[in-house]
């Protein structure tokens, strides 16, 4: 095999490299489970008191509670999805390492397959004991959604990778002085993905944006599934189209942001 090639040995060497990385350290792991849990706690018990001092009951308080800790737990997802890609792309900036990987026989897909791969696993550390705690403490089984999760789950984090992979392309052009953008960024999102409430809870001029973006069609989902208990496919659909222009359009402007930072030789000057 050529070096030209893509390696599924190159990513997995990447990918091996940053699992090190993450179990080295135990702030880290720690960090990753514990932002997830607190906002899930937060949440819940304020749905809690809210549902109590209102006394609603029985199916209302279960849709109500459902669609508020779903909500936060497929936010987690988007959240954590995003952050975990640009991390680990940090960790390479923070090293000083990016001039070393792209002179090495790394290609940039082979780069990016193992930061999507990363996301994956920071995921599955930090929001799996998170959804456990939902149904010990909330009685929310988001695991319980079967195929619904499963489809939530993909559009989400194929949104959470093309912001992801724009971040990491404002890194590689102006340097560590745009990395608020990777804590920050996602959160432009939350109003309009209408996370917590319906669209029809935005002004009217509002909505049209609203229904641009993925994570819009997945919480709309959601609460339609609890309360019909049926996923609408339409939505998904939608959703994966939105995501599949969104991730060329990321692509895209990964490598002009690439390609410009090589002509201005900013890749060898990677502090702010």
């Amino acid at each position: 095999m050529t070096a030209r090639a893509f390696s599924l040995g190159r990513v997995a060497a990447m990918v091996l490299r940053y699992t090190y990385l993450l179990r080295s350290s135990w702030p880290r792991l720690l960090e990753i489970v514990y932002w997830p849990a607190v906002q899930l706690l937060t949440w819940g018990f304020l749905q809690t008191y809210i549902n109590q001092a209102r006394g609603v009951v029985g199916e209302r308080t279960s849709l109500a509670a459902g669609a508020l800790i779903g909500g936060v737990l497929l936010w987690d997802i988007l959240l954590r999805g995003q952050q975990g890609f640009s991390f680990s792309f940090l960790e390479e900036m923070w090293s000083r390492n990016i001039p070393n990987l792209l002179m090495s026989p790394l290609r940039t897909s082979e780069f990016i397959a193992a930061l999507m791969a990363m996301s994956v696993i920071r995921l599955a550390v930090g929001v799996v004991p998170v959804t456990l705690l939902a149904i010990w403490i909330f009685g929310f089984n988001l695991w319980a959604l079967g195929f619904a999760f499963a489809a939530f789950f993909a559009v989400l984090i194929a949104f959470a990778w093309s912001v992801g992979l724009l971040v990491s392309g404002l890194l590689l052009r102006y340097g560590l002085g745009a990395e608020n953008l990777a804590w920050s960024l996602m959160f432009v999102i939350q109003p309009l993905g209408c996370i917590f409430y319906p669209v029809t809870s935005l002004p009217n001029w509002l909505q049209p944006i609203s229904w641009m973006l993925p994570p819009t069609y997945v919480f709309e989902g959601l609460r339609g599934v609890l309360a019909t208990h049926h996923l609408r496919g339409d939505l998904m659909l939608t959703g994966f189209a939105i995501d599949a222009l969104l991730f060329a359009a990321a692509a895209l402007a990964f490598a002009r942001l690439l390609t410009r930072a090589r002509r201005a030789g900013s890749l060898l000057q990677t502090g702010e």
